[in-house]
């Protein structure tokens, strides 16, 4: 069954002709003209400087609060040969981030350490202990904190109290407090007057290294694109321009662990663009964070061994893919205790915690509600939720910390740890959470569309245009658009356990490949039933040949969706209230929005009241089983020949004992039982036999007629033309034969 995942809502903003005018001398063309214009460039300066950003339009970094101080005591502690610690995340904007601040010291000089906290033993930011190895065993007196800090009260605190400054540099949501340190690096410090708020932990740090360095680093943009689209940051403003040239940074790349990496992943670096960086450079540098100490990851961005870095390039490949088998288990595992629950809480013991925020994300793309996954150890759960817009995480269990041993988080996602005892108390209370605040759990997450469109309107020229408007991301989200009222030509299923689907549209005279990953088991649904489909547009090189092909990330049935239940290794669940119809029963006066047409009409008067149930019903859906119970449209209405053989046959034996010699009739013959029988009936309706105590006479003085005169001959011809229709055409023409007048 073809059910959409989102809510689409279709953006009819239309530019005005003078918008228009100045796209196309940008060499735009109406469409990528449109898409700007709905996302607020409209006006001359703001479009040529969106089409060609230059390096000269990133804002000052010294409109950070407390950035000439930053520098300063940077400065400072490399003319003392103090020796600096930065200390990162474990995540790809932590490797990063590290990896720019330490480009920078050792280009100044400095004698820095870099060390990225492992998930499972130091936990997220300043760890206390950590914070004490370094100052009592390798003599820091300056800690630069990258894509982490503003948290780190503790921690800093013993630093500042024990002669080793903290300077902050961090872009996460600020507390309430800010900790005591030397100085905070924040875009939203609230004495700053920085103009752009949402750098990733990887800008915050290159902002400073800009600052440092007293020029723009542009080798170092490489690193600011990577660690940007890997933490999902706004790609609008600043963020556009440094993820724009840091692409092409990437492309050039000197980084010979970056290079390893790539070829690793058999990727074409002229080729790379922001999804390349956010499917595979970015998720193989989380994955050894993940799974493993991270710290490895700083000598594959900043070390020039090439046989060093592609080793550690190999170790994170071999991590990445060990990620995704455990992913994969996980995720089976876990969609085994999926209920009607409006929150579900998932929990297996030996669950790996790294990875439990990914699987919980995908079971949200899945099933539409807020997912809690966690792993249980020895009566404690400890995990990662993720949401849907309509359920604020955050919010509703914020106020309920007494059931948490820690907690903490923002509305889509959270993390937590509880004991197993509390988990009914925990439902209980995001129960009363949802039916206090009357909250709609089946709100979908809104789809923007940004225009519907046409198959011949889609060329290889049309992608090139739209590609001006890349680095697409938070934002500023690649296109999507409508595609309706096509034709099926192939649908089949594809790619490893045929567990995707690719298509073959047809609209007017212009044919395109469509591929939906993850919906190869519904092949059968879209080859019935075209919905409307949500895509985006890409490019597939295959044998040196170059078309355009459509992406589907959505698809919705306007209408009825139609459910083809006539295979019977189909396994679907049909709701309990379904209206059914039957050749004895069918209720014109069901409230259902289901329909299960249990058996195929045996004459028109049933064909008709099938016809009145689903052209006066708007059905949401309407299931065909089209059960027979004799299958006369495999044996035919019975040809002249049989006839006048079946005749010839009993015309020599005056008295035939049908009642016992059927079976022997229908062998001798060559006609099936059920037909034989219906053709006895129509010879004795004819008046050509006689039936008494199973005994079959021939009358031989009967006055000749034709076999089409007799109103059994005509009612199995249309029984045969009915059942023939509804066991062997698709369903969607059975559906549009139901509803003519």
């Amino acid at each position: 069954m073809i059910t959409p995942t989102y809510d689409w809502q279709v953006n009819l903003d239309e530019p005005t002709t003078e918008f228009i005018k100045l796209a196309k001398k940008q060499k735009l063309d109406a469409l990528s003209a449109k898409l700007l214009w709905q996302r607020g460039i409209r006006e001359a300066d703001a479009l040529v400087n969106y089409l060609t950003p230059t390096l000269d339009m990133l804002h000052d970094p010294f409109l950070f609060h407390g950035m000439q101080k930053a520098v300063k005591r940077i400065q400072d502690a490399v003319e003392k040969q103090e020796t600096i610690l930065i200390y990162g995340d474990y995540d790809a904007d932590g490797m990063t981030s590290a990896s720019i601040m330490k480009s920078a010291l050792d280009e100044i000089g400095a004698e820095s350490l870099v060390y990225l906290p492992n998930r499972f033993t130091d936990g997220y930011g300043p760890n206390l202990d950590v914070y004490k190895y370094f100052i009592d065993n390798e003599g820091v007196s300056l800690i630069i904190t990258v894509d982490n800090g503003v948290s780190g009260h503790a921690a800093i605190a013993h630093a500042q109290e024990n002669g080793c400054d903290v300077i902050v540099t961090d872009h996460h949501s600020l507390p309430q407090t800010l900790p005591d340190a030397y100085v905070i690096i924040h875009p939203e410090h609230p004495d700053g007057a920085y103009p752009f708020k949402a750098l990733a932990g990887c800008g915050v740090a290159f902002k400073v290294v800009c600052a440092l360095l007293e020029y723009i680093p542009s080798e170092m943009l490489d690193l600011v694109a990577i660690g940007t689209i890997a933490d999902m940051m706004s790609l609008t403003d600043e963020n556009r321009t440094l993820v724009k040239f840091g692409i092409e940074m990437l492309k050039h790349t000197e980084r010979v662990g970056l290079e390893a990496l790539i070829n690793i992943a058999d990727l074409d670096k002229q080729t790379i663009t922001e999804e390349t960086i956010g499917f595979q450079i970015a998720p193989r540098l989380n994955a050894l964070g993940r799974l493993d100490d991270p710290n490895p990851a700083i000598e594959l961005l900043t070390g020039w061994d090439e046989d060093e870095t592609r080793q550690i390039a190999e170790m994170i490949d071999a991590k990445n893919q060990e990620r995704k088998a455990l992913v994969a288990e996980m995720l089976l595992a876990s969609e085994k205790q999926l209920d009607d629950s409006p929150v579900q809480f998932i929990y297996q013991t030996g669950w790996h915690p790294g990875i439990l925020g990914i699987v919980a994300g995908q079971l949200v793309q899945k099933t539409g509600k807020p997912i809690v996954m966690l792993s249980e150890e020895d009566g404690v759960l400890k995990g990662s939720a993720r949401s849907i817009p309509a359920f604020n995480m955050f919010e509703a269990l914020s106020p309920h910390r007494d059931l948490f041993i820690s907690f903490g988080g923002h509305a889509q996602a959270a993390g937590m740890t509880f004991k197993l005892a509390q988990l009914p108390e925990i439902k209980s209370v995001i129960t009363e959470y949802i039916r206090d605040n009357q909250i709609d759990m089946s709100q979908k997450t809104p789809l923007l569309i940004d225009d519907v469109i046409n198959l011949d309107d889609v060329s290889l020229d049309t992608i090139k245009s739209l590609a001006k408007l890349a680095p697409f991301g938070q934002d500023n989200a690649k296109p999507v658009f409508e595609v309706k009222d096509y034709q099926v030509l192939q649908s089949r299923s594809m790619g490893q356990d045929n567990s995707h689907l690719k298509l073959k549209l047809q609209q007017d005279k212009t044919s395109l490949e469509a591929i939906y990953f993850g919906h190869g088991r519904d092949a059968l649904d879209f080859e019935q039933v075209a919905p409307d489909l949500a895509v985006t547009l890409s490019v597939n090189m295959w044998n040196g040949n170059t078309s355009v092909q459509l992406m589907i990330v959505d698809a919705k049935v306007c209408g009825s969706q139609l459910i083809d239940l006539r295979n019977k290794q189909k396994q679907t669940t049909i709701p309990s209230d379904a209206c059914i119809f039957t050749n004895q029963v069918s209720s014109e006066e069901t409230t259902s929005d289901s329909l299960v047409v249990e058996e195929t009409p045996t004459d028109i008067a049933a064909l008709e009241r099938l016809k009145v149930l689903v052209t006066t019903h708007d059905f949401n859906a309407i299931y065909f089983k089209n059960q027979i119970q004799a299958d006369y449209y495999l044996t035919g209405g019975g040809t002249r020949e049989q006839f006048a053989k079946f005749y010839r046959t009993i015309y020599q034996y005056p008295e035939f004992e049908v009642r016992y010699k059927l079976g022997s009739l229908s062998e001798f013959l060559h006609i099936p039982e059920i037909l034989l029988v219906k053709m006895i009936q129509i010879f004795q309706e004819l008046g050509f036999i006689t039936l008494a105590d199973g005994v079959m006479s021939v009358d031989k003085t009967a006055v000749k007629r034709d076999i089409a005169e007799s109103k059994i001959y005509q009612e199995l011809q249309e029984l045969v033309t009915l059942q023939s229709f509804f066991a062997l055409s698709p369903v969607g023409d059975i559906y549009k034969k139901l509803k003519e007048n």
